[in-house]
């Protein structure tokens, strides 16, 4: 478990976290999100005991994490894939790290398996794809078979099948009551993979919530709907929360803040022919993006705004 008490972290004049407080459960995997900038990349680091906090505390399974006698074996942590010497082989790495934490061997060769490493567990890091060097530091993360493991973007240069193969170890790992923290920017696969969500922005708590509540809360479901008679339908179905899309004569409207059941039941109340109804999930994106629109701190520009800006 990792607990977190009005954590501060300042650099000079600059607030990078600014009174984050939450708790990491076991037992789920808990995604930690944020725009470029808003302080998750400091809060995992002062998790670890790289950064002080400027105030505030966090634990890990209820200690400092440098007052572990045993660190490895609490958490598990993968912050820089490549935080490795370019010229050790990945099992001289692994075992390194073992040796320093009274590892056993056979754990070493354990990981390596774990983490699709043994066909190149004799040849040196450096000359490792960033795929490969992902893996190697999972299985870093993995050595001390902690109970909390944390890492940012461990999917990052994986190709579909490793993205697969993360996926299903943090959920397994999950699934036998470990803490898992994990950091990412793609959000479609955050969907599929967390269960909770700590969300942050400018250095401030925005969301502590469910992966399903965080997306109800930000729309919830839209439901789109087809019919010759859109505009007597969108009459039909105004009220107070209600919002309708639809161009004007187009034989389609998107309704969010009633269910696909209340439009069906209201359009043959009304005789009004409905022929497709379907209801359209707001995604993780739309919703991360909806909650985050105003901790941004880095904007870019898209061509058409720079002729616009020059016509």
């Amino acid at each position: 478990m990792i607990e977190i008490h009005q954590l501060v972290k300042r650099y000079g004049d600059k607030t990078a976290v600014d009174g984050l407080d939450f708790t990491v459960k076991p037992g789920v995997v808990t995604g930690f999100l944020g725009p470029n900038g808003a302080g998750k990349s400091t809060t995992m680091r002062m998790i670890l005991g790289l950064d002080a906090p400027t105030s505030g505390s966090v634990t890990v399974n209820g200690t400092h994490y440098a007052e572990h006698a045993a660190p490895l074996l609490e958490v598990g942590a993968l912050l820089e894939a490549r935080s490795i010497h370019p010229g050790r082989s990945a099992f001289n790495h692994l075992n390194a790290l073992a040796l320093t934490h009274g590892i056993p061997r056979r754990r070493v060769d354990e990981v390596i398996e774990i983490t699709g490493l043994t066909k190149v567990a004799k040849k040196r890091a450096g000359a490792f794809s960033l795929g490969m060097g992902q893996r190697l530091g999972i299985a870093a993360a993995l050595l001390g078979d902690p109970q909390t493991i944390m890492l940012d973007e461990p999917v990052n240069g994986l190709d579909p099948e490793g993205v697969l193969w993360v996926r299903k170890l943090l959920t397994g790992l999950a699934a036998e009551g470990r803490t898992v923290f994990i950091s990412s920017h793609l959000m479609s696969e955050m969907a599929q993979t967390a269960t909770n969500l700590i969300v942050v922005g400018r250095g401030r708590l925005l969301a502590d919530t469910t992966v399903e509540q965080f997306v109800r809360d930000a729309g919830g479901d839209r439901v789109r709907v087809a019919t010759d008679e859109a505009s007597r339908l969108r009459d039909l179905l105004a009220g107070p929360g209600v919002e309708i899309f639809g161009t004007p004569g187009s034989e389609e409207l998107v309704v969010s803040g009633l269910t696909a059941r209340e439009i069906g039941a209201t359009a043959f109340a009304y005789g009004v022919p409905v022929y497709e109804l379907a209801s359209q999930p707001v995604s993780l994106e739309e919703a991360f993006m909806t909650m985050t629109e105003d901790s941004v701190e880095y904007h870019g520009t898209t061509t058409t705004d720079l002729l616009r800006s020059a016509a």
